[in-house]
């Protein structure tokens, strides 16, 4: 009858601690949630550019874009960045290594939700929205809008009044690094 008992005790006490998780869940996160370096890829296509309608005109090739990047938050708002990539099968603006001086700003929200901020010193900017999660060891995201000095052609002839918006579709995952070098 006593282990009965204490079966039912653990078991209310183990659903008791998974409800107390969920409500504490939300409210935990600040800009110092993220502090430290993650390695993140991206991958998506690069569409057309944007009018000031939010219309979209496909490039004549639309491209995809696949890259790595290391990204050092500071938990105050700010981060650095490195990386690498290609487009269209190529290396991305001709670099074929790690590209640094990427510097950017980010917001988190208490309920993890949040932005980043990344400029290039080529004059590229890209607002991501993201969520951090896994006790902030995984950060996802999405690239909301891209502006850039310059862009290919498009079907229909538009051509970029720099800064231009770009329509992408690109996706990005962030893991935090808990150390560099061998094991």
């Amino acid at each position: 009858m006593n282990s009965k008992r204490i079966s039912v005790l653990s078991a209310t006490a183990m659903a008791l601690l998974a409800l107390s998780g969920a409500a504490t869940a939300a409210g935990k996160c600040s800009l110092g949630t993220l502090n430290g370096a993650y390695g993140f890829s991206a991958q998506g296509h690069l569409i057309g550019l944007l009018d000031s309608s939010g219309g979209v005109h496909p490039f004549v090739t639309q491209q995809l874009l696949n890259d790595v990047a290391l990204v050092t938050f500071d938990g105050a708002g700010n981060f650095t960045r490195i990386d690498t990539g290609t487009v269209g099968g190529a290396p991305k603006g001709g670099q074929t290594n790690f590209v640094g001086n990427q510097t950017g700003v980010y917001t988190i929200k208490s309920d993890c939700t949040g932005t980043m901020t990344i400029q290039y010193d080529s004059g590229v900017v890209l607002l991501l929205e993201m969520v951090v999660t896994d006790d902030a060891r995984v950060i996802k995201a999405i690239i909301i809008t891209e502006t850039l000095p310059s862009a290919g052609a498009t079907v229909d002839g538009t051509l970029c009044q720099a800064p231009c918006a770009e329509a992408v579709e690109v996706s990005l995952e962030g893991q935090k690094v808990v150390s560099f070098g061998s094991r």
